[in-house]
């Protein structure tokens, strides 16, 4: 293991963003990415049901707690960002996923704002429907880089001596 790789797998700082071995940042983009996708199966069924505003309004919620899951997540992101050496693929993709995400946040925030200065009786308007849907097609393209970022390039993950310890068989004897 290079050094460089060895500074991307240690925290910044392990009680903010989690200790070694386990980072807050893939705990925390559950949030974000569950209420997302859950409103826009809101927004779309809200064009189905005989009374759409219950789910016109829930959709607001889920975008406005994915909002806030979104910050939380991009802050300690943003420590995870910090132990990556600059000049490398790995920091690179890492500033595309940064870049990815923070517009899908951006454009949820117009989302919300938009349906909360719209109207809230009636099915979600097809203009914030859209715009979240493009969002969310960003958000798995932005997704899949931080995936690659813990798969492919091994950041924040444990190295191979110590996921080694996972997998000695114990005798029974």
């Amino acid at each position: 293991m290079t050094d460089l790789n060895y500074q991307a797998k240690q925290p910044v700082s392990a009680a903010l963003a989690g200790p070694y071995g386990h980072p807050y940042h893939p705990i925390l983009v559950t949030i974000p990415i569950g209420t997302w996708v859950t409103s826009i199966v809101f927004d779309i069924a809200s064009h189905i049901v005989d009374d759409p505003a219950f789910l016109n309004r829930g959709a607001l919620w889920l975008i406005g707690i994915g909002l806030l899951g979104a910050l939380a997540a991009a802050t300690i992101g943003f420590l995870d960002l910090l132990a990556i050496p600059t000049d490398t693929p790995a920091f690179r993709t890492a500033i595309w996923h940064m870049s990815l995400m923070l517009t899908v946040t951006v454009g949820f925030g117009i989302s919300f704002w938009w349906r909360l200065v719209g109207s809230l009786d009636n099915a979600v308007a097809y203009g914030p429907l859209t715009l979240s849907i493009i969002c969310a097609a960003v958000l798995t393209i932005g997704g899949a880089l931080g995936g690659k970022l813990a798969y492919l390039y091994g950041v924040r993950v444990a190295d191979e001596a110590t996921q080694a310890t996972g997998y000695t068989r114990t005798s029974s004897d």
